[in-house]
């Protein structure tokens, strides 16, 4: 593992998975007994694992060990060419990553599509995942909502950037021009927007069919799980996590009222202290 000297906090630390370099965010620390949490972070033009989780890492870490990389094709993490981006290669990526930083099990803590792609990686390594929780999870199949098409469709300008928040957040208060202005310029980085149009191309139903995980695997999935969907999000539609919540015998459901698709941005204080104490009840289980 190396450490990038850069001041950009989005870049951390660079890891070997496989054939390529991923960029890794590792703070904290856990007691014995205690996994790391891995955080995955959504699929928004110019992601990042900072940009998705800046508000929570500081907080989950002062307990625990938690991990946050860029998913393979986002982020400071390589674009290696020719690689096909799809759940196989992420649920792999996150393997190696496991696998390379000597994590043996995780507490996995996915948003949208990262909420995909941790249903996917409990199915396929059950063992390497002790707790999940799913935040406005991509996962199982449903219509494409406009909100959705016309992120996987962005093109790159700070007025789209602006209309791409506006679906983001419920709350205007939160859509400044700074912020519409720094994800601009993140969307615009050397690689970024190559990418993404790359992984989502008209027409985009088939992204989301491609991300659902089998019914009866998710029905099978013997992990305790907290949903978390925001009431107003017009991203992915709550349905998506009373659907999750019927299918995985051992979850539970939590939905923020006044709260678009970025739960842990919008309510920040209270999604942190509802993971922690999820969380911490495992470490407290019998």
């Amino acid at each position: 593992m190396s450490t990038s000297s850069s001041s950009n906090p989005e870049i951390a630390n660079s890891v070997r998975t496989g054939a390529f370099n991923t960029n890794v965010h590792d703070v904290g620390s856990s007691k014995p007994g205690q996994p790391p949490v891995l955080f995955i972070h959504g699929s928004g033009p110019g992601v990042s694992a900072w940009a998705n989780w800046r508000l929570v890492l500081p907080v989950v870490s002062q307990e625990r060990r938690v991990v946050a990389p860029d998913m393979v094709g986002f982020g400071y993490s390589d674009r290696p060419e020719g690689i096909a981006y799809n759940m196989n290669t992420w649920v792999q990526q996150a393997l190696d990553l496991m696998d390379a930083m000597g994590i043996e099990k995780a507490d996995v803590v996915g948003n949208s599509f990262g909420g995909a792609l941790s249903l996917a990686l409990a199915i396929r390594a059950p063992e390497r995942v002790r707790r999940l929780v799913l935040m406005g999870s991509v996962g199982v199949k449903f219509p494409i909502t406009q909100g959705l098409d016309d992120v996987w469709g962005y093109e790159p300008s700070l007025e789209e950037m602006r209309k791409m928040l506006d679906i983001f957040a419920h709350s205007r208060a939160l859509v400044t021009d700074e912020l519409a202005r720094l994800r601009y310029e993140a969307s615009i980085r050397p690689g970024f927007q190559e990418s993404f149009s790359a992984m989502f191309p008209a027409p985009r139903q088939r992204w989301v069919d491609a991300m659902a995980s089998d019914e009866a695997a998710i029905r099978a999935l013997p992990h305790e799980t907290l949903i978390i969907h925001g009431r107003e999000d017009q991203v992915i539609p709550l349905q998506n996590s009373l659907t999750l919540s019927q299918w995985i015998p051992n979850s539970q459901l939590h939905v923020f009222g006044h709260c678009g698709h970025w739960t842990q941005i919008e309510h920040t204080a209270r999604f942190n202290h509802l993971v922690s104490q999820f969380l911490t009840e495992a470490d407290e289980a019998p």
